[in-house]
């Protein structure tokens, strides 16, 4: 059986997933789709707006065939690590052929090129890099700007123009880090990319049937009708989230983090400190502004600078709230995900399964066990268990509760 892997969060499952899906089996000719996705915290840092099982229905409903979880020590962290966790978990299956992913360019081949580069940085982009950061510049605008000048000084065919916006896209800059990971475990999975169409990553207000998920869940979070969705949101999609809401689903929030992430600094203010990206008086910033915010986004405003960006502040106390400053966060990165968690699957995941059971040597996990020694899966049922004070339908333990979603409907 041919397999190809995605990397999603289906924040919520909307149009250009579905076309992203049906893209995917055209152009890889697979016969099955294994997608790893977010749990219930998302890269940007925010509570996922449906829980993790609820986003595996959604995504069974419309063609993926197995769901598996993304650990949240790599699921809510930078790009990098994120694609690292990802790429890992895709690899430890050992069936999956291909990987693909969309993206603002479908140039693979530069995608690709790039991420070689960074694979193995010469000396004279990482004096660039260094450049640009001692002159104020984030890590990430940074290294963006030190690939174009590299790339422009050693290829004269290139131009800015094609260069640019492949580097200051999120979801070009996501592909490259899964090349990045592919290269770096000399990986068989063959990477391929799908355009992108429809509204940008960030746009918040819908502009075509193809719109973002960050401007649907601002429609859902207003309570608009359900007939205004169904132009963004496939019927599977549309459907589930119908039955939900009108069972009283309570969709939740990130300002709900806000009184606790203030209680845990305010009575125990060095333990932000345990945050790996908490560095360069940081944590003395986040102290300082904690005493007068007003909310979580006054907090992230008040704090946020050219070097740190909403997106990277947010994360850090998103990280706070679930707790990761109780792990070795540094060093458990350095290592992969030692189990397969199963969020969903039909008939045909049960196969790819069964495959992935003879050629895996992880262990696959239904429910996690009562007595748990891993560090990553500790941290995956210690972020549901925070993602239940903000959304009461998910009971505290709930992995050890509610098992993987089956639809084995023809």
């Amino acid at each position: 059986m041919k397999v190809v892997g995605i990397i999603t969060e289906y924040n919520p499952f909307h149009n250009g997933h579905k076309l992203h899906l049906e893209a995917t089996r055209e152009t890889t000719s697979a016969d099955g789709i294994v997608c790893v996705m977010s749990g219930n915290f998302t890269q940007r840092g925010i509570p996922a707006i449906l829980d993790k099982w609820t986003r595996a229905k959604m995504a069974i409903e419309n063609g993926v065939d197995l769901v598996l979880e993304i650990p949240t020590l790599f699921a809510v962290s930078s790009a990098e690590f994120f694609a690292k966790g990802a790429v890992d978990l895709l690899n430890s299956l050992g069936i999956v052929d291909s990987l693909c992913f969309g993206s603002e360019s479908e140039n693979i081949d530069l995608i690709y090129s790039i991420a070689k580069i960074l694979t193995n940085e010469p000396m004279e982009l990482k004096m660039i890099i260094k450049n640009e950061m001692d002159n104020g510049e984030p890590f990430t605008k940074a290294r963006s700007t030190a690939i174009l000048k590299y790339l422009l000084n050693s290829n004269s065919s290139l131009n800015k123009e094609r260069i640019l916006p492949l580097l200051n896209s999120s979801n070009n800059i996501l592909g490259i880090e899964y090349c990045k990971n592919l290269i770096k475990t000399h990986s068989n999975i063959k990477p391929f990319t799908i355009k992108r169409i429809g509204s940008s990553y960030n746009d918040v207000i819908p502009t075509s049937e193809f719109a973002s998920a960050t401007s649907i869940r601002e429609l859902i979070n207003k309570n608009v009708s359900i007939n205004e969705l169904e132009r963004y949101i496939p019927k599977a999609s549309l459907h589930i989230l119908t039955d939900i809401l009108q069972e009283g689903y309570k969709l939740p929030s990130s300002e709900e983090m806000f009184y606790y992430i203030k209680y845990k600094l305010l009575t125990n203010p060095t333990l932000i400190n345990k945050i790996p990206d908490v560095i360069e008086g940081l944590d003395n910033k986040i102290r300082k502004e904690i005493i007068n915010a007003t909310s979580l986004t006054d907090l992230i405003l008040k704090i946020k600078s050219k070097r740190y960006t909403y997106t990277r502040i947010s994360r850090i106390l998103c990280q706070f709230f679930i707790g990761f400053d109780g792990f070795n966060i540094i060093d458990l990165r350095k290592c992969t995900p030692s189990y397969i968690r199963i969020l969903a699957l039909n008939s045909k995941g049960a196969q790819i399964l069964k495959l992935i059971k003879k050629n895996s040597q992880l262990e696959i996990i239904n429910k996690p066990p009562k007595y748990i020694n891993d560090p990553m899966l500790k941290l995956d049922i210690q972020a549901t268990n925070a993602y239940s004070i903000l959304n009461p339908q998910i009971p505290i333990n709930s992995d050890y509760i509610i098992s993987p979603i089956v639809n084995f409907k023809k």
